[in-house]
C-alpha cells in the first residue's frame, strides 16, 4: 500500500505550497493534465491555471507535463504555454518519468509528480522514489475505463489516505 499513499493530498494544484516544496530541495515538476490541470475533454487551461504554470517557472521550478493521453491532446493543450511535455507515456511504468527527469535536468531527490490518479502518477511517482502529490480529479465525468478505475481508487484512498492535507 506505501507504493500507493501520496506524500501530500490536496483539493488541487492550487493549493499546493510551493515554498514548501522549495524547502524539500524540490526544482522539477513532473505534471499530469487530464484533470489535474483542466477536465480530461477540456482542450485548453484556464487563464488561472496558465498563470500558475507560468508562475512556477519564475518561482525557479522545472516544469514537464506527462499525459498518457494522445500526442495531438498533449501538443493541443501545451500550444500556448511552450513547456515540456511527454505524450503517451504510458504511467505507472518508469520511464515517462525518467525521460521528464532528462528533460529538465532534475533527479529523483528534487522532482515531485502532481496528478490525480492513484494508479498512474502516485504509483509511478512511488516507483521510481519521487515525491508525490494528489490532486483531486477536477470533474467527475471521465473516460468510461477512468471511472472504473476510480472505484477501486476510492477504496484505496479511504485506506491509505485519511484526509486531504495541504501541502
Amino acid at each position: 500500500m506505501k507504493l500507493l499513499t501520496p506524500d501530500v493530498y490536496v483539493d488541487s494544484v492550487f493549493h499546493i505550497h510551493l515554498d514548501k516544496l522549495k524547502e524539500r530541495g524540490i526544482k522539477g515538476l513532473i505534471i499530469d493534465i487530464d484533470n489535474t490541470l483542466v477536465g480530461w475533454d477540456t482542450k485548453y487551461a484556464s487563464e488561472k491555471t496558465k498563470s500558475w504554470l507560468l508562475s512556477l517557472q519564475q518561482e525557479g521550478f522545472q516544469v514537464c507535463l506527462v499525459s498518457n493521453n494522445t500526442e495531438d491532446r498533449v501538443v493541443t493543450f501545451n500550444e500556448e504555454l511552450k513547456l515540456l511535455a511527454i505524450h503517451r507515456a504510458t504511467k505507472p511504468r518508469r520511464l515517462p518519468f525518467k525521460r521528464a527527469m532528462e528533460k529538465m535536468g532534475t533527479n529523483v531527490g528534487n522532482t515531485a509528480v502532481i496528478g490525480d490518479q492513484i494508479f498512474t502518477d502516485v504509483l509511478g511517482g512511488n516507483r521510481m522514489g519521487l515525491y508525490t502529490v494528489l490532486v483531486v480529479p477536477i470533474v467527475s465525468k471521465e473516460f468510461w475505463w477512468t471511472n472504473q478505475v476510480r472505484k477501486v481508487e476510492r477504496l484505496v484512498l479511504k485506506g491509505v489516505v485519511p484526509g486531504r492535507k495541504d501541502e
